[in-house]
């Protein structure tokens, strides 16, 4: 079963750029958000997508990612 971040990846189109949605989705809670942004990031490091904007916010001791836009390379 593909996780939300693999299934989001699957329907964007080559090199189109695209913001991972937050209100109204299983991501709005800002852990899941941020977990499935890290997964993204994960992507990223492999070379499928590009990291084009992401924004960071204290939660608590640690930062956690409030908002992330990628490109899909491939």
């Amino acid at each position: 079963m593909l996780s939300f971040a693999e299934s989001l990846l699957v329907r964007t189109p080559l090199g189109g750029t695209f913001e991972l949605p937050c209100a109204g989705t299983a991501l709005e809670n800002p852990f899941v958000y941020d977990a499935a942004a890290r997964e993204m990031k994960e992507h990223a490091r492999r070379g499928r997508v590009e990291i084009v904007d992401e924004v960071c916010v204290p939660m608590g001791a640690e930062q956690i990612v409030s908002r992330l836009a990628f490109r899909r390379l491939r």
